[in-house]
């Protein structure tokens, strides 16, 4: 338990499982209120019990929803925008339905909870937004990563936009870029080849480290980014991929 985020009114998306979860539990535990947002809402309720922690169902694809609960929070001092989808396949494996699914989760999403809850926090004096993008993006290219890359790159792209046009009013946006990490999402993945084991060595096999990445390592990340230890940074993609991009 610590006090880095201590005072700190916050909003995590994605937050029933993986990454998202490991960063509300770590916003909570350096002592920020988080409010902790997911469609699992199954899942996403074994946090109810969390001291610092309230939990709330919302689709970041949905905009009226967003504004609705923007307009009922006090002004946030982090937004962390975690939601997001990984398509596998070559562009040539992306119908076009499937290109927009992962623009509109992975990329639209960020663009409808930041200018929900940005203005308020400027009118508060600023805050901290932290996106989740990935090294599949401007960083590296990725095989069978086509439009997840494409999208996290968007990710990157808005995420220094946002951070130049209000540096002046206190206002930071930064990016993590993790590398593989262990998940649920990436157990289906691994599920759905026809040698789940071959398959689970080869995403090893590919980080310089050795091992898959924890959600913990990248909600320590997140933390940084959220406090005022990071005070000084700002439109930064922040790597954490075992090596991956050496």
């Amino acid at each position: 338990m610590g006090d880095r985020l201590a005072g700190k009114t916050t909003l995590v998306t994605a937050a029933a499982q993986g990454i998202g979860r490991a960063t509300a539990l770590a916003f909570a535990a350096e002592g920020a209120s988080v409010m902790a947002t997911d469609i699992n809402i199954d899942r996403l309720e074994e946090l109810g019990g969390t001291p610092g922690i309230s939990t709330r169902r919302l689709d970041v694809t949905d905009t009226q929803t967003i504004h609705s609960l923007a307009a009922e929070m006090p002004p946030l001092d982090v937004l962390c925008n975690v939601a997001g989808f990984v398509h596998h396949g070559s562009i040539l494996d992306c119908p076009e339905e499937d290109w927009d699914f992962s623009f509109d989760l992975n990329v639209k999403s960020m663009y409808r909870m930041i200018s929900a809850f940005l203005p308020p926090m400027l009118d508060a004096g600023g805050g901290s937004v932290v996106n989740m993008a990935s090294v599949a993006s401007s960083l590296t290219g990725v095989a069978n990563r086509c439009v997840y890359g494409a999208s996290k790159a968007a990710v990157i792209g808005l995420t220094k936009s946002v951070a130049a046009d209000f540096i002046k009013q206190g206002l930071r946006c930064n990016c993590i870029c993790p590398g593989t990490v262990e998940s649920p999402s990436l157990d289906d993945r691994i599920a759905a080849f026809d040698d789940p084991v071959e398959a689970r060595k080869a995403f090893i096999a590919r980080q310089p480290l050795g091992r898959l990445g924890t959600a913990e390592e990248i909600a320590a990340m997140a933390v940084y980014l959220a406090s005022d230890d990071s005070s000084y940074t700002t439109g930064t993609a922040m790597v954490v991929d075992g090596g991956f991009t050496l």
